[in-house]
This record gives structure tokens, C-alpha cells and sequence, in this order.
């Protein structure tokens, strides 16, 4: 298998900036009127242009999205999957924003700016590019620059000077690298280092690329604990099954099988229900709701694929009794999660994040909040609750249990 191929950074090692700036500036001016530009941008720049072109985007114009209000910047945060790295990704990464020239930037998959650091001094400079938190960095909000260029080219991408398509940011370098879901192969978000031009370093960008494949062999490890939690809670429930069945997480990940012939992940829907699906790999098949994941059963097309029965114990300690076609499993959830499940087994058409949050804390203001316990709480009881609004997904009956 060949190496991979190290980033290209935007200026050679022992490249006077200065002058390698004053050709780009030729180039861009060039190729912005329509002349002959003296040398041609780097292929992963042109391409850039282009997009932007077709996207109706212009080089002095201001095209920047709204930025996103608190709440909103919030909740992007808490579904991002990227939080519990950031204290990494500081540590690692310190070293380019100590000296004060640097801002280190943590974006969405959609560009947009979850997590800034960086001194004082350089962070009003980039107040004034819009380059703020909940801001859309996208190629089609702002033109080429390394995040958005990043998650459109999908490689660590360096930007320098007049590289930049909007010319307000010519005075800027940025050194972006994606970041990679293992799980879906999907684009999580992109680790950001940005300063004034004159503080680019060709191993800026390598050392980004670095620190984001150091981010994804963080989210594989975690991902497989996950799955081996999934197979130890699934191994009873396979032991007593007389039918072929195996236990995937919410991506299709195999943790366990039984009575199927080996494999490492199979198709299910993108957002799993309980019932009966027509799956690829199997056919005909149950879905049934694990923690963590789900067991998926081939189905028996002269039997009816039965409910989900929920048994709600208030304890104490509070108990959640799910039993299936599998047989019956048990969880202890905290005193304010079982509160959740008192709620939304009381209002059976569901509840908004505003109703759950006035129920629970007497303000609706406070939905994200809600929204993260329910976050939480999902993690344990998988497919048993949905979304939109919230609510006992459907197939699952539920039953309040005193002690």
C-alpha cells in the first residue's frame, strides 16, 4: 500500500513570503479580470475558484452568512461530536497561538465556527473579517479559505494571501485539515490555524493534518469501546435466541452475531425504528431496540413482529424494564432522567424542546439543556425515543410501574 501523500503547503520552506505573496497577488489579479495571470494557482486553488464562481460569489463582495445566535451556536456544539476533543486539540495544537500571531479555530461540518482561541490582539483582527464564533466559513459564504476549502476538497488545504478568492482576506494565511467520522467515513468538522499573512510556516499545515488524524484514531478507540459495551450487553440476549440474529450500534457496526455468517457492519436505516425493514444484506428482518444499539432479527414472515413493552419503575431506584421478541433487559436511570421518561410517557404525541424544558425546569428557555439530557439519555435507551418532537418512538407501549 503507498504512503499517503503529505499536504502541500502554500509556500515552500526558505520561500521569501514577501515576494511569493507579490506573484499571488499577479495571479489573482489576473485571473480575477479575466487577463493572462503570470503563473497558475495551485490546483487545489483553482479548483476552489471555480466553485466559487458557479456559487455567484464575488471578490469584493460581502457575502457572509448571519452568524448564529448563542442558542443556536450552543446546540451546533453539543451535535458537532467534536466537544470532548477540544481540550486535545488546545494541548496540541498551543504552541502555534502562544507566541500571540496565531488563532486556533474549531469549525462543523457545515463551516461553521464552534470554538475560537487565541490572544486578544488577533482575535479583534479577525472580529473584523467576521471570522467570529457561529459564523459560516463555507466556500459558499465566504470563498476560498481553508475551512470551507478543506470540507469541499476534503484534504488539509493551506491558504495564503492572495489565495484567498475574497480580497478582503488577503491579509490572512489559514491551515486547515479535516476532521473524518470513522464510523460513516462523513465529514465531522475542520481543525483551523489562521494569522496574519506574515506569519505563514510551511509545517503549520502539516502539523494541523497531524493533530486532526491524532482527533479521528481518538474517535475510532472510543468507537470500538462502544461497540465491545454493546456486545457484552448483547451476549445474553444472543445466547437465548433460537433465531439468527446480530446486535449493530446505530451505524450498522457489527458487535455481535449469531446464527449469520461473519461480517463487520450490514445496511440498516439511516435513523433505525423498531419493526419490520427490508434490509440488503438479510432481507426481511426485526429491529429491536438495545443499549447502545439494536438486535436485528431474521424475521419470521408468519409472525407478527410484535411491540416493545416499557415498564417504567419508580423505584427506588428508578427502573426501566424493556422487554421483546429478545427476552427483557433493565436499566437504572438518574432521578432527572427518569423524569424525562415520566414525562414523555404522560404526553404520548410528544413534547417540543421548549415544553420539555419548561416541565422539567420551569423555563422553556433553557431547551438546550433538555435537549442535552435527552442527548444523554438516548445513549442508554437507543431507538426506544425519538425526535421532533420527543416522544416513545413507534411500536413501544409504555406502562407507569409503581414500587
Amino acid at each position: 500500500m503507498p504512503l499517503p501523500t503529505a499536504p502541500e503547503p502554500a509556500i515552500a520552506a526558505g520561500e521569501d513570503p514577501r515576494a511569493h505573496a507579490a506573484v499571488l497577488h499577479a495571479v489573482y489579479d489576473a485571473s480575477m479580470s479575466g487577463g493572462k495571470p503570470p503563473a497558475r494557482p495551485r490546483a487545489v486553488i483553482g479548483e476552489s475558484w471555480s466553485r466559487v464562481r458557479q456559487a455567484g460569489l464575488q471578490p469584493d463582495a460581502d457575502t457572509a452568512e448571519p452568524v448564529l445566535d448563542t442558542v443556536d451556536l450552543e446546540e451546533r456544539r453539543t451535535t458537532s461530536g467534536l466537544s470532548e476533543f477540544l481540550d486535545p486539540l488546545m494541548r496540541h495544537l498551543d504552541t502555534l497561538i502562544v507566541d500571540g500571531e496565531n488563532i486556533l479555530v474549531v469549525a462543523d461540518a457545515g463551516g461553521r465556527v464552534l470554538w475560537r482561541n487565541g490572544v486578544n490582539r488577533v482575535l479583534h483582527r479577525a472580529d473584523r473579517l467576521g471570522f467570529t464564533e457561529g459564523a459560516s466559513w463555507a466556500e459558499r459564504s465566504v470563498g476560498t479559505n481553508a475551512i470551507g476549502t478543506a470540507l469541499a476538497s476534503g484534504r488539509a488545504v493551506q491558504v495564503f494571501s492572495a489565495e484567498h478568492f475574497v480580497r478582503s482576506h488577503h491579509e490572512w494565511t489559514c491551515a486547515g485539515a479535516p476532521i473524518r467520522d470513522p464510523r460513516t467515513g462523513g465529514m465531522l468538522g475542520v481543525i483551523d490555524v489562521s494569522g496574519p499573512a506574515a506569519t505563514i510556516h510551511p509545517t503549520t499545515l502539516a502539523l494541523v493534518d497531524t493533530v486532526a488524524k491524532l482527533v479521528e484514531s481518538g474517535l475510532r478507540e472510543a468507537h470500538r469501546a462502544r461497540l465491545d459495551e454493546l456486545r457484552a450487553v448483547a451476549a445474553p440476549i444472543l445466547a437465548r435466541s433460537s433465531a439468527p440474529v446480530v446486535a449493530v450500534d446505530s451505524f450498522g457496526w457489527v458487535a455481535a452475531l449469531d446464527g449469520i455468517d461473519p461480517r463487520s457492519r450490514i445496511a440498516i436505516p439511516r435513523t433505525p425504528t423498531t419493526g419490520r425493514h427490508h434490509l440488503t444484506a438479510l432481507g426481511a428482518c426485526d429491529l429491536e431496540p438495545i443499549p447502545g444499539g439494536w438486535l436485528v432479527r431474521i424475521a419470521d414472515q408468519g409472525a407478527d413482529p410484535g411491540t416493545i413493552r416499557v415498564d417504567l419503575v419508580r423505584g427506588p431506584p428508578p427502573t426501566v424494564r424493556v422487554t421483546g421478541a429478545g427476552g427483557t433487559w433493565v436499566h437504572h436511570p438518574s432521578p432527572r432522567h427518569a423524569q424525562v421518561l415520566e414525562l414523555l410517557a404522560t404526553h404520548p404525541d410528544g413534547l417540543s424542546a421548549a415544553q420539555l424544558a419548561e416541565k422539567l425546569f420551569g423555563n422553556p428557555g433553557q431547551r438546550i439543556t433538555a435537549r442535552s439530557e435527552v442527548s444523554r439519555l438516548r445513549k442508554h435507551l437507543g431507538g426506544l425515543l425519538v425526535a421532533n418532537p420527543y416522544r416513545f418512538a413507534d411500536g413501544v407501549t409504555v406502562s407507569l410501574v409503581a414500587e
